[in-house]
């Protein structure tokens, strides 16, 4: 089973809102998750981004694959640069 890092939308029409879920790849976007790592909400300004970063980074060792965005998301918290210190040591 592949996991996968991804958005997984919430809100009405027109105003989204997004969780930062960890799911089975093979999951609708909007389906089944494992845990749910954070919160996303891009119409504030600024965009309010709240991860757990312990439970992003036990995923991110774990082998999770995050997509695109989730990617940058984390990397604008300075997860990705962590993760890459502690695989590296």
């Amino acid at each position: 089973m592949a996991v996968k890092l991804r958005l997984q939308r919430f809100g009405s029409t027109k105003r989204p809102v997004y969780r930062i879920v960890a799911s089975d790849s093979r999951a609708k976007r909007d389906g089944r998750f494992l845990e749910i790592i954070g919160l996303y909400d891009p119409r504030q300004n600024p965009i309010q981004l709240d991860l757990d970063e312990s439970k992003a980074l036990a995923w991110l060792e774990k082998g999770a694959l995050p997509t695109d965005t989730v990617k940058n998301l984390l990397s604008q918290k300075g997860i990705i640069a962590t993760f890459r210190q502690k695989t590296k040591a």
